[in-house]
């Protein structure tokens, strides 16, 4: 699975993710008065990580593919069932995990594709599952 497509496919996830975020805080500010989360509160972003766990778990565990995955015709598999689209939510979890930290590490586990013969991910390795092109 190439670099460009995963990469094309994580921009359209992360604009839907981030409307799915508005949302959901236009829903809790009530719940502080109206008034802008503090940098101290940390149940906040604790909710919005929660919630991006499952927008994409949710994909993943029905079907292997989030709307960006299917708009550019990638589709996450499982190591130990390649023929059956999508993951189990203990896959699904490491995946994310996995992800989260690549990501704070200044990408580092997505450059891991460019280098590897296998073009896997930390999270493809980490969690026992891929991605496979279906176009």
């Amino acid at each position: 699975m190439g670099f460009l497509r995963r990469l094309a496919a994580i921009v359209y996830d992360s604009l839907l993710v981030l409307a799915v975020c508005f949302l959901a805080t236009a829903v809790v500010l009530p719940l502080n008065n109206g008034e802008a989360f503090q940098s101290d509160q940390y149940a906040y972003p604790v909710f919005l990580l929660t919630l991006c766990f499952f927008f994409f778990a949710w994909f993943w565990t029905h079907g292997g593919q989030t709307p960006g995955m299917k708009a550019w015709k990638v589709l996450l598999v499982s190591d130990e069932h390649p023929d059956i689209s999508g993951v189990g939510w203990k896959q699904a979890g490491k995946r994310f995990i996995a992800a989260l930290v690549s990501w704070m590490i200044f990408g580092a586990g997505f450059v891991a594709i460019l280098i590897g013969k296998q073009k896997l991910a930390w999270h493809d390795r980490f969690s026992g599952s891929q991605l496979i092109f279906t176009g």
